[in-house]
């Protein structure tokens, strides 16, 4: 993929540089690196970046500061790619950012995730594009939970949904299941039938499945 323009907000300094640094060993540009959500904003005004990505927890009340403004920035600049990365697990934030536009270009990450670098790479590309990124270890505790609306969903349609919540293609959810993309096709059509999703374009039925799968 092409570099990218990267806004980058993070209130520890050393988390921070440490982003900077990797975001650059990829070919990609750190437009600005902030602390707080207020500077998060004013950065985002002046530089007008390809993506943003932001901690949840900033100063001053170290709760959802970074989110809101996340959030707020999604709703002035619709498309505005965010990837947002958090200490913990919290469903209702990933919930929250497939909410705002159509769901697309939109990404939840734990923060250890950076330590995988290569997946991490591929998230912050994949949101950028216009992708959904939810984090692996959400969609695990999700998978445990077996409630509505998924009771209708079998083991293996619940997998598929899974790996698409992890922004997998078909293509990508074939290999790592070992079947056939046709198989793939099947299952998903399959979910979206059985959450009863409306029709629309492909894309935005498969970010409205992950948000039924997120509220589950």
């Amino acid at each position: 993929m092409h570099p990218l323009r990267v806004v980058l907000a993070e209130d520890s300094v050393l988390l921070r540089e440490g982003l900077v640094g990797l975001l650059g060993r990829f070919g990609h540009e750190v437009a600005a690196a902030v602390g707080d959500a207020d500077a998060l904003r004013a950065a985002v005004a002046e530089h007008a970046p390809d993506i943003v990505v932001t901690d949840v927890r900033m100063p001053p009340g170290f709760q959802d500061e970074g989110l809101r403004a996340a959030l707020d920035l999604r709703a002035e600049r619709p498309g505005l790619p965010v990837l947002v990365l958090s200490q913990y697990v919290q469903r209702a934030y990933a919930a929250e950012l497939l909410d705002t536009g159509d769901g697309s270009g939109v990404g939840y990450l734990l923060k250890d995730r950076v330590g995988q670098v290569e997946q991490f790479a591929e998230a912050l590309d994949r949101v950028a594009a216009g992708g959904t990124v939810v984090d692996p270890e959400v969609v695990r505790q999700l998978l445990r939970r077996r409630r509505d609306p998924l009771e209708a969903l079998t083991p293996r349609e619940r997998e598929v949904l899974g790996l698409v919540a992890e922004g997998r293609s078909n293509a990508a959810i074939a290999r790592e299941l070992v079947v056939t993309e046709a198989a793939v096709g099947k299952h998903i059509g399959n979910i979206l039938g059985k959450l009863d999703l409306p029709l629309s374009d492909g894309t935005h039925r498969r970010v409205l499945a992950v948000l039924a799968y997120l509220r589950a």
